[in-house]
This record gives structure tokens, C-alpha cells and sequence, in this order.
């Protein structure tokens, strides 16, 4: 009897088959030594549109709504068609006792296969292989370790809870607004959500009257002192000419600041650095960080964890930091296995040190060299500072001057290349309490106030991380709710795109007036934030077991009958 090995793609069947030793270049499969490997080609199958359940459906009216139908029918994509006939005469095959999942160790890849699985009515035993990474060793452990196929049940149902949820609001809230309104709106679960909170920022900066204020400064030998905001140019103006040419220290205030290093990435902090640093789309940093793994430069890129397993501490260790100087402390905060769900954080592998990585494009190369700079630095020792505050009062009014050293450059000596002048030191000179200085110039400076920035990619996949928790804006670790997954964080932004609802302005990320006109008419329901988030977590409660599908289905129907209701005639 033979096994099936079946991959997300043709890329990815090519390293298993070399490592199963199944060779022999078949149509549309590998075979040898037991074993035939084929692939999907992503989403081989998909949800039907409405007209498959009753040709009315075809044309759009508000009296058809809701569409919700009792059983859900998938149907094969057509430029596909020809790899999954290929694959059911695979799958049924009678010298075929056991199909292995291969596809991507996640959600999204475990519905890619389950939905073949099914279409093709296929009853053979299966079983899965969960990797984390595309090295030869790593399949071989993989194949050694294969896991029950039943085991990643509640992982397809909330993969398949994702899908139906997404379909429902999709072909029942986007024909709502378009026949009400009589313009061809999309409407998304995640998509729309996010689309408010630029409309939201846009408006803000929009409507945003800046204040004007002064403070008044004070040069001296070296420094400046400078006070707060003062609001009135008149009280600016009393200070300045009260003062006499000579101020006295009150206070300074030296403390010693202690920061640690960050984790490594997780897909999401990855897309944000590399818009940050290079102006990388969410879309462009995952495409090139999937490109790295299939090339078995970096491990699986599509995590949510910024952790790494205990058993990876010797490996990493000796094969990958080396004798590089590290914080044996910082091991034990990294490497926590029962912080890794699905995959552990982003890094380079093992077999990448002794590869030649002149010939990857420049792009995938600052992403890997990024990805690695990262590891060493979460490993890396505080930057330790000396901070100084220099206080003069004249008045009531407080004049202020801070200033900063590298003590110890720590882990930062990683990042150096990334780093903005902002973190240079700022010295100043050594005064103590009591001290009488000459005043060399005295100035009242205008300001403004500032308006909120644009979103930036960088920014609002940030927000969408955060989004509906507030602890985790500080940086808490809780939990995490947030806008879609770091797998589909960029999709998301790209269909927004692609749909007219905003545009890139350099990096920003700005509302068109179509999708300003899409949030003006949504219920909230639909475009809050909080409760895509709250829904979110419940997927991932599904995926663990704690929450039913249909549950979680009852919920989102009930939101849009609900919705329905304003509109429809009784």
C-alpha cells in the first residue's frame, strides 16, 4: 500500500518529495519509495454563490434578503479544475491506504485540504504533518512525528466558521447597502471594521483645529532650558522680561534607565518594522518572508507567536547565535513553550547559516538579515542609559532640560542600522543644585498643536492587532482579540485597496470618498472594531474546542436579521 502526501503548492511538494525520496515526475504528482506527493494549488475549492441555491438570487433585492442557507455547498474554482481531478483520482485510489495533510500548518491550510478532502469524497485515513519549517531535517522529524488528522478537527471548524461568517455578512449586509443605495458597495466582516478606523483618523485629522502656544527658552553655556506650553502670549512676554540674566539650578535629577530587548517577530511586528524601515507593504514583507521559507532560509512565517519552544535553546544556541555574546536570563523569557501556540516566533534557520545568500533578490534579503538581527538582539543585553533632568523655577514657572547617555549599548548594537538619530546621546554638562548661570539669549518660541498622523501600514496593523483590547495598547500581555489574523492582516488592507475604499499616499494610508460614504451608511455592528475582535476570539475558542461553530454562526445571523429588520417591509 502507498501513502498520499498532499502540499498547499507545486513548491512545497518538490522539497517533500526529495526528502521522501519520491521522485518520479508524474502528471500533476511525485511518486517512489512508497509514496505519491501532490499539491493544491491554494484554494482548490470555495463557497458557492447564492444563484447555486435558487437562480433568483442572480439579480439583487433587498425582499430575497437574508440569504442563509441550511447547508452550505463549495464548488471547484476553474482554473484549478484540472490539479483537484488529478487529486480525487488520488485520494481514491485503491493503492492509497493514508493521505497526509502537508499543507501549511495553520488554519487557512488545513481548510485548503479538508474541503478537497471532502469534495472528493475520500474515506481514507488521515493524518497530518505540522512543521514549522522547510528544512530537510524538519520534514523528516515531521514524517517521523506525523499527528492524527482528527486531531485538528476544531481547527477546520473554526476555519469553515471563518468562511460561512464571512460569506453571510458578505452576500447579505453588501446587497443591503447596494440596493438601498443603488451603488455597488462591499461589505466584510473584517475588511469593513478596519476600513472605519481610517475613515475615523481621516476625520479627525480633518476636523482638527490646531492651538496655538508658546514657551519661552533660555540659552545658556551648552543648554537649553525651556519652559512647558504656555497659552498666553502676554504671560510668555512677563516671564521673559522678569527674567534677569542669571537663573538658578533647583534640581538634577540623574536616574539610570534600564531597556530591555524586544521578543522576535511574529508576522504581524514583522510587516510593521519592514514598512517602518523600508516602506514594505503588509503584503510585499509576507510574500517575501513566504518566499524565505519555501527556500528554507527562515521558519514559518505565518505565526501569532513571538516565542520559542524549550527544546529549541541547544539548537538555536550552539547552530545559530554562536559564541555571540547573550543574556542567559533573556533564555528563559524567549524560549516558554506554553506561550507558542500553532508556531513559534520568526527566525532564521540552521541550515541558512552555512547557505551563500548573495544570489535572493535585495528585498528578501533585508527581511531575512532583519529577522535575524531581531533574534540576536532578544537575546541581547539592556541598553542601559544615564538619563539627566536639569530644573530651574523663576516664577511658579519651570524651565527643564533632559539629556541623555549610553552607558551600555546592550542589545542594540544589533539594530544599529535601523536605528534614528532620536537615539543618539544628548549630553549635557555637569551642573549641580545651586548652581547661578549666565542666560546667553532669552526667546519666546510659536508653536502648534499637532494633528493625529495618517495611518501608515506600519501604524494601522497595529491598531488592527489591538483592536477592542485595550491592554494590549500597553503593551500588556493578554490574550490577544484584535482585526483578522496575522495571516489575512494584509489581504485585508490589499482588498481595501483593491476595492477603491482607500489609497496609498507615500505611506499613508488614506479613506477615498467611496469608503467614506460606505461608513456613513453601516450600522455599527459592522464596522465596530470591538465587535469583529470579540468575534475573532471566539474563532479562536473554536479552534481550541472552548466554543461551537454553530453557536458562533446563531450569533452573526441573528446580527444580520437584526440589521434586516430597519429596512425590510414586514
Amino acid at each position: 500500500m502507498r501513502t498520499l502526501v498532499i502540499s498547499e503548492k507545486p513548491s512545497v511538494a518538490i522539497s517533500i518529495s526529495k526528502v521522501l525520496g519520491a521522485t518520479k515526475k508524474k502528471d500533476g504528482y511525485y511518486e517512489g519509495n512508497g509514496y505519491k506527493v501532490s499539491w493544491c494549488v491554494g484554494h482548490l475549492i470555495q463557497m458557492a454563490n447564492p444563484d447555486s441555491y435558487d437562480e433568483k438570487y442572480a439579480k439583487w433585492n433587498i425582499e430575497d434578503l437574508p440569504i442563509i442557507p441550511s447547508e452550505y455547498k463549495y464548488e471547484i474554482m476553474k482554473p484549478t479544475k484540472k490539479q483537484f481531478v488529478i487529486l480525487k483520482k488520488l485520494m481514491n485510489d485503491k493503492e492509497i491506504d493514508t493521505v497526509i495533510n502537508a499543507c501549511d500548518a495553520g488554519r487557512e491550510g488545513e481548510a485548503i485540504f479538508r474541503l478537497v478532502y471532502l469534495q472528493a469524497s475520500c474515506k481514507k485515513k488521515m493524518k497530518r504533518l505540522w512543521i514549522s519549517s522547510m528544512e530537510d531535517n524538519a520534514i523528516k522529524e515531521g514524517f517521523e512525528n506525523l499527528k492524527e488528522g482528527k486531531d485538528y478537527d476544531n481547527l477546520f471548524e473554526s476555519a469553515q466558521a471563518r468562511a460561512i461568517a464571512d460569506w453571510l455578512v458578505g452576500m447579505n449586509i453588501s446587497r443591503l447597502y447596494s440596493c438601498l443605495y443603488k451603488q455597488n458597495y462591499s461589505v466584510g466582516r473584517v475588511q469593513t471594521p478596519t476600513l472605519s478606523m481610517i475613515v475615523k483618523r481621516d476625520d479627525e485629522i480633518a476636523n482638527f483645529k490646531k492651538e496655538k502656544y508658546y514657551t519661552v527658552e533660555l540659552e545658556l553655556d551648552g543648554f537649553t532650558l525651556s519652559t512647558e506650553r504656555i497659552d498666553s502670549l502676554e504671560v510668555a512676554e512677563q516671564l521673559k522680561n522678569l527674567l534677569e540674566n542669571r537663573i538658578e539650578i533647583a534640581d538634577v535629577i540623574q536616574k539610570e534607565k534600564v531597556t530591555k530587548p524586544d521578543l522576535p517577530f511574529d508576522l504581524t511586528t514583522l510587516q510593521r518594522e519592514c514598512n517602518k524601515y523600508f516602506g514594505y507593504s503588509a503584503k510585499q514583507t509576507l510574500d517575501y518572508a513566504q518566499s524565505l521559507y519555501e527556500k528554507k532560509l527562515i521558519t514559518y512565517p505565518r505565526t501569532d507567536s513571538r516565542y520559542l519552544t524549550e527544546d529549541m535553546i541547544t539548537s538555536t544556541v550552539n547552530s545559530i547565535l554562536g559564541k555571540n555574546d547573550f543574556d542567559t536570563d533573556r533564555i528563559k523569557v524567549i524560549f516558554n513553550s506554553s506561550k507558542v501556540t500553532d508556531h513559534h516566533a520568526i527566525i532564521p534557520t540552521v541550515s541558512s547559516m552555512s547557505e551563500d545568500l548573495s544570489s535572493i533578490p535585495e528585498s528578501e534579503a533585508k527581511v531575512y538579515w532583519l529577522i535575524s538581527n531581531k533574534l540576536h538582539a532578544s537575546v541581547g543585553y539592556p541598553l542601559i542609559e544615564n538619563t539627566t533632568k536639569i530644573v530651574a523655577i523663576f516664577d511658579g514657572f519651570e524651565f527643564t532640560s533632559s539629556g541623555k547617555v549610553i552607558k551600555e549599548e546592550g542589545f542594540t548594537k544589533y539594530l544599529r542600522e535601523y536605528k534614528s538619530k532620536k537615539n543618539e546621546d544628548m549630553e549635557l554638562p555637569n551642573v549641580s543644585i545651586g548652581d547661578v548661570l549666565n542666560i546667553e539669549n532669552k526667546e519666546i518660541k510659536e508653536k502648534f498643536t499637532q494633528p493625529p498622523k495618517h495611518f501608515t501600514e506600519d501604524t494601522l496593523l497595529k491598531s488592527m492587532e489591538i483592536a477592542g483590547n485595550a491592554a494590549l495598547e500597553k503593551d500588556v500581555e493578554v490574550e490577544r482579540k484584535g482585526l483578522g489574523t496575522p495571516a489575512t492582516r494584509a489581504g485585508i488592507i490589499e482588498n481595501l485597496i483593491f476595492k477603491g475604499f482607500i489609497e496609498r499616499d507615500k505611506k499613508n494610508l488614506i479613506a477615498t470618498n467611496k469608503g467614506i460614504s460606505l461608513i456613513t451608511i453601516v450600522a455599527d455592528t459592522f464596522k465596530s472594531a470591538e465587535t469583529t475582535a470579540k468575534w475573532e476570539m471566539e474563532l479562536v475558542n473554536i479552534s481550541q474546542g472552548k466554543s461551537s461553530k454553530e453557536e458562533f454562526l446563531n450569533t452573526i445571523e441573528h446580527e444580520i436579521r437584526n440589521e434586516l429588520s430597519h429596512y425590510k417591509k414586514e
